[in-house]
């Protein structure tokens, strides 16, 4: 097997990744966890990544299998090390172009090629002893293996060191009088190398802590320096020739395809060091069955990600919930007190989905998904002014767009709509758009306060959230299968519009 990716299991698709952000990663908070994850690797580009779903079964299992790989310590370490010899070539490499006089920045250029070879060198050297099973990284290691063992990446290191040795063992004179400086060739003379050792060495105070770190930035060069190492360069016009030719020769010295795989590996490393303090925490994560055919779902003690990323950092408790859809049925009517949880269990929903279209592992102990091609959300939106159209009419818009674009492999996320209109009209509007859902077989989650929805046909399945019993004002933020009545956070509703009895007696009774 050929290695070309370690995101894709067959062709990379890079003209086919989305570069804007999808409309319902806002909705579902999923922009909140890209954000945090990115943060600090903005310069690999990994955003298209995240934007676009995977199409099939096949590129899932490759990306767990090369997930299941890193949770693994060993692999995670050589990894990080890896990403820091890279980043730390792409930086002399931009320092190296800042660089005035060209032999100057020659030189340093084959200090950055020897480190990108001892850097792949020592990758090549570790993975093998490590127990990695994925196909990616298999045929990563056998493909960077191939690579530090073939002709031309030897040759490069080679002759690399060849022009690094036959430069230090230039020997040359500078003579110096008043303001003018002549290079001249080799001059042998007195060596006062150790009798300056001998009268400094009375000021050493033992062995120091060497401070030197594999490779530098280079340090400028001023005008007389250059003028000196045009002087060398002309009495030694072989060896700079060299130099110069290896520079023009090499500008592209990096392997391409290793150079890939540096920014997608990037993709796993910023999830797993997101998720790593909330599994810290105690709650789990799973790599789930995914089908494209099966709309049978199952997941046990999922939970919000980004909501857990937040309260995990605060010290607070994250509740996990249960859901599951059989047979025939697509559609989870949630129903519940108010701040209850609702939209929080919607989401959920739809995190879930998109982890798994992503080949990520998803927050829960046990997950069985639906693969979908897209995800439409249609969550309470401020009244936009500028378009001129009723809260009403601006809510149908963006519904008839919506079930314009399903189609059986969409999931359709709703949060408490048509929330404008008469509770007649709504229960009217709401079974329409129930009928289109059901007609186009889609998997849904309506959050909403029409209990009647919770019932409609054989597709719908009541999720209800719980309050403490015998204290309707306090939240569970658990939900369960069980038929809607509404009766248990009727009191919630009522004091949220101000319709208890002591609001009402303050009204008629000033």
């Amino acid at each position: 097997m050929v290695f070309e990716s370690i995101l894709f299991a067959s062709t990379v698709p890079d003209d086919s990744l989305h570069l804007e952000e999808p409309a319902f990663m806002v909705d579902l908070n999923i922009n909140q966890v890209v954000d945090t994850a990115l943060k600090g690797k903005e310069e690999y580009n990994l955003k298209p990544y995240f934007y676009t779903l995977l199409a099939n079964t096949e590129d899932i299992k490759y990306r767990q299998e090369v997930m299941q790989d890193i949770e693994r310590q060993d692999l995670y370490r050589y990894l990080k090390a890896f990403e820091g010899d890279m980043r730390n070539i792409r930086k002399q490499l931009a320092e190296t172009e800042k660089l005035y006089y060209q032999y100057h920045k020659e030189r340093v250029f084959l200090d950055i090629v020897i480190f990108y070879g001892q850097a792949m060198e020592s990758l090549a050297k570790n993975l093998p002893h490590l127990p990695i099973k994925s196909r990616g990284f298999i045929t990563f290691c056998n493909y960077l293996t191939s690579y530090t063992e073939s002709l031309q990446f030897k040759n490069l290191l080679a002759e690399a060191r060849a022009i690094i040795h036959e430069l230090s063992s230039i020997k040359y004179s500078v003579h110096i009088k008043e303001l003018r400086v002549r290079v001249l060739d080799f001059q042998p003379g007195d060596d006062y190398t150790e009798e300056v050792q001998a009268t400094f060495a009375k000021f050493k105070q033992g062995d120091v802590k060497d401070y030197r770190s594999g490779l530098s930035y280079p340090l400028g060069m001023n005008h007389v320096e250059a003028k000196i190492l045009d002087g060398v360069a002309y009495l030694n016009p072989d060896a700079f020739a060299r130099l110069d030719a290896f520079y023009k020769g090499n500008t592209r010295f990096q392997d391409e395809t290793i150079v890939r795989f540096d920014r997608e590996v990037q993709f796993y490393l910023a999830y797993f060091e997101y998720i790593e303090n909330i599994k810290k925490a105690g709650l789990e994560f799973c790599y789930p069955q995914v089908s494209a055919v099966d709309k049978e779902i199952d997941v046990t003690a999922c939970f919000d990600l980004p909501l857990a990323h937040k309260l995990v950092s605060e010290k607070k408790a994250v509740v996990a919930n249960d859901f599951y859809l059989k047979g025939h049925e697509r559609i989870l009517v949630v129903t519940g007190p108010n701040q209850g949880g609702k939209t929080t269990f919607a989401r959920t929903f739809g995190q879930l989905h998109y982890l798994a279209g992503l080949g990520l592992p998803v927050p829960g102990s046990r997950a069985k998904l639906f693969l979908c091609n897209n995800i439409f959300t249609h969550f309470e939106k401020e009244e936009n002014v500028l378009n001129l159209r009723s809260k009403l009419e601006d809510d149908l818009a963006r519904l008839h767009w919506i079930l314009g674009h399903c189609t059986p492999d969409t999931i359709v996320i709703m949060n408490e709509i048509l929330t404008s209109t008469t509770l007649q009209d709504g229960i009217f509007l709401s079974k329409k758009i129930m009928e289109d859902l059901t007609r186009l077989d889609v998997l849904c989650v309506w959050v909403t306060f029409i209990d009647e929805l919770a019932s409609f046909n054989e597709k719908t399945v009541s999720m209800v959230g719980a309050v403490v019993s015998g204290d309707p004002s306090q939240r569970t933020f658990k939900f369960s299968r069980m038929p809607a009545n509404g009766l248990a956070y009727a009191i919630s509703v009522a004091e949220k519009y101000q319709l208890t009895y002591s609001e009402l007696k303050k009204r008629i009774i000033p």
